[in-house]
């Protein structure tokens, strides 16, 4: 539990300036979409703001080194600064071997699934026509650039990672699926849609 409020911690310090940007570029999405005589519900800006917010505090725990995620989770609790002296860039390392991460606990296994759901869950959630298979593709991508920038910033590239990752995200989108079908009414009150101009001179 204590690892995990780490992480969380630690992604607070990606995820508030991506909601950040997310929010000065609303009004020129809204606007845009207004000239295509499209709407965003409510409730789909949130859910999109929350997506966003996911996806700045993952991109802190990918593209960063390890000594990151403890140095910034101390900081909210009062703690010093202990990432002074260390290197953002070293050469990384590779491990090839199928499998050969899986040995390890549960709640690492766990973690390189869990932490990725999301980039499918939203999507499917969001996003019309997105499919099984750009969920795979999507996942892959995702977790190709990240395991790869991690070659140049001291961790390991492992192809485990990429499994799992992957895994985490078609899951996410099965999860998305199934919320579609069992609540429908909801899932459309969370895509784009035609706006609906009333006529007020209409008896």
């Amino acid at each position: 539990m204590g690892r995990t409020l780490r992480y969380l911690f630690a992604m607070l310090w990606g995820a508030v300036p991506a909601l950040t940007l997310f929010l000065l570029l609303r009004p020129l999405r809204l606007r845009r979409l207004n000239r295509l005589g499209l709407a965003s519900p409510p409730r789909r800006e949130v859910l999109l703001a929350l997506f966003w917010m996911f996806c700045g505090g993952a991109a802190l725990l990918g593209f960063t080194p390890r000594w990151v995620v403890p140095a910034l989770a101390g900081l909210p609790l009062g703690l010093p600064w202990n990432g002074a002296g260390l290197p953002f860039f070293s050469p990384g390392n590779m491990n090839l071997v199928l499998f050969d991460t899986f040995s390890q606990s549960a709640y690492i296994l766990a973690a390189n699934v869990g932490l990725f759901l999301p980039f499918g869950l939203f999507p499917a959630l969001l996003c019309r026509g997105f499919g099984w298979r750009r969920a795979l593709l999507a996942g892959a991508c995702i977790t190709l650039s990240i395991e790869t920038c991690q070659l140049f910033i001291g961790r390991t590239f492992d192809v485990d990672d990429l499994m799992l990752n992957t895994l985490g995200v078609f899951c996410g989108f099965l999860l998305g699926a199934a919320v579609r079908r069992r609540f429908p009414r909801f899932a459309a009150g969370l895509l784009i849609h035609e706006e609906v101009f009333h006529d007020h001179t209409a008896c």
